[in-house]
């Protein structure tokens, strides 16, 4: 199962459990088993406290009698604070400038001296079906796998029409949205080796300001650290007017092996 449908199926529980005025402004969480596509996801809320301006509903998400995920929400009531202060959004062309996920990979397919690896991981890609719009802001004139900056930035929406609506429904769409091509940001120095195996161990994020998850936003990545069989990814949400409404973090395992043509020496 793709986590951010679990973070984003997770907090659609917990917003269920609070009045409608309380808006997240955090979630912490934690993926304890494999999920199984073929059977119901069940999320069980509990009612850990409700204050007078902070609420938190605990999670948990279970299959086949297990937890495969845990997951704490907190809630608040809207609160006027003169200490506010954010950094300043990256500076990038806007998203009707660039060419979509989609349009770069016909584009690199169309190349007739692409290598056939490439074009295999190309056409994986776009068989794909994600519900989400993605242009990368600073894609490569050719598709290659040569290692680079473990930072990248595209501009994301989900794709179709969410509206004027509570924005407990835009934050749990962003939850899905933010686990997309997250955790690979930490393999960007690293694309000399194959992947063996990934998957996100820990998941947080926090909502700093209102937002349409499908307007434009976008995500700004970085890995700050990779190491032990284990990556750090943290992410920004910027919306267009610069303004910064959600911050991510994620720790995932990854554990890599030797392409055929490294040098094992």
């Amino acid at each position: 199962l793709f986590g951010g449908q679990i973070v984003g199926q997770a907090l659609v529980a917990a917003a269920r459990a609070v009045s409608r005025a309380e808006q997240v402004h955090s979630l912490h969480c934690y993926f304890v088993r494999a999920g199984d596509p073929k059977v119901p996801v069940l999320y069980e809320v509990e009612r850990t406290r409700t204050g007078k301006s902070f609420s938190v509903r605990s999670v948990k998400a279970i299959q086949h009698g297990q937890p495969i995920f845990t997951c704490q929400v907190s809630f608040q009531l809207s609160q006027e604070s003169p200490m506010q202060h954010q950094f300043t959004m990256p500076s990038v062309p806007p998203p009707e400038e660039l060419l979509t996920q989609e349009e770069l990979i016909q584009k690199f397919l169309q190349n007739p001296n692409l290598a056939e690896r490439y074009r295999k991981h190309l056409n994986k890609i776009q068989a794909e079906d994600v519900p989400i719009d993605i242009k990368p802001v600073n894609p490569p004139d050719v598709y290659c796998l040569e290692p680079q900056e473990p930072k990248q930035l595209f501009w994301v929406r989900a794709r179709g029409y969410i509206g004027e609506t509570d924005m407990k429904v835009h934050c749990c769409v962003a939850a899905y949205i933010s686990d997309y091509a997250f955790l690979g940001t930490a393999l960007l120095p690293h694309r000399l080796y194959r992947i063996k195996f990934m998957a996100s161990l820990d998941h947080s994020m926090w909502f700093h300001a209102p937002f349409r998850a499908d307007h434009w936003m976008l995500y700004e990545c970085e890995s700050p650290w990779a190491g032990g069989c284990r990556g750090l990814v943290q992410g920004r949400l910027w919306r267009r007017d610069g303004v910064l409404a959600v911050t991510c973090a994620q720790e995932g395992v990854i554990r890599l092996e030797q392409t055929p043509n490294q040098s094992k020496l």
